[in-house]
């Protein structure tokens, strides 16, 4: 692995034990609303906190964007940045559910360099680094070869905490429900990307979301051979800067994006 990869495999595992002492026991201490629907534990920020102390160790001049503790200073002045979310599906977290997920990408003079997804519920780490590929615990990912909408399988997430956002999706919703052979909301935007890299969805959309929330799944699509853009926008944009991101295999990709972006 490349170094700043095996830091960032560290951090997420140092994450991993502070979550999973408290999955086990049922306690996530307390719970506090960031906005509706969007919550956020004790274990949010303990794993957090265990993440930046892995990075600062290694380097300390580099810059932080975190999903809890926002952006360090200096963040302008370093070619080096991770950003990081200690727990992706803290709703599923909180609930015992176990699908979620730590998010660790690395950006180097500001181009995706690196990321790190961590299931630790399953043990399962995927990797990716920029021209070197995607990985499942150290073995080689690929998108899915699947060709038609109408037998792939698909996800996405609700950006629900805006007014008129459930609105906009629905329509969007419906539209792929009818075309694709089927859809997942799992709670987890980058686990859905991690699985988009291994082919075990064919695609996923999803719309209001934050670097931290995607900013390894985007690596680790494309260097899987998959497509990973705004949905919005031409294909050369960044999702980091928009919130809004649609991937898959590169004909799912091509179909999906036509059925999420076609107007009423």
């Amino acid at each position: 692995m490349q170094p700043l990869v095996n830091i960032a495999v560290s951090a997420a595992r140092s994450a991993a034990r502070e979550i999973m002492k408290a999955y086990r026991r049922g306690d996530v201490g307390q719970i506090r609303d960031k906005s509706r629907n969007d919550f956020v534990s004790e274990i949010d920020h303990a794993a957090e906190a265990a993440i930046i102390a892995t990075i600062r160790r290694a380097h300390p001049d580099h810059a932080i964007l975190a999903e809890e503790s926002g952006a360090s200073e200096g963040r302008r002045r370093s070619e080096v940045e991770w950003i990081i979310d200690p727990i992706d599906g803290t709703a599923n977290f909180i609930r015992g559910l176990p699908h979620f997920a730590v998010s660790i990408g690395c950006r180097v003079r500001g181009e995706l360099a690196h990321g790190v997804i961590y299931d630790p519920v399953k043990d399962e780490l995927f990797t990716a680094s920029r021209g070197d590929g995607a990985q499942l615990d150290g073995r080689r990912i690929r998108v899915s070869r699947a060709t038609q909408l109408e037998r792939a399988l698909v996800a996405t997430g609700f950006a629900y905490r805006r007014d008129g956002d459930v609105a906009d999706h629905l329509a969007a919703f419906t539209r792929v429900l009818e075309t694709a052979g089927d859809i997942r909301r799992a709670g987890s935007a980058a686990l859905d990307l991690a699985y988009v890299a291994k082919g075990r969805l064919d695609g996923y959309w999803e719309r209001g979301l934050a670097p931290w929330d995607i900013s390894a799944g985007l690596l680790l699509v494309r260097e899987a051979g998959g497509i990973a853009t705004d949905p919005d926008k031409p294909d050369d944009n960044d999702p980091m800067d928009t919130g809004a991101v649609i991937a898959g295999s590169p004909k799912i990709y091509t179909s999906l994006k036509e059925v999420v972006t076609r107007k009423n």
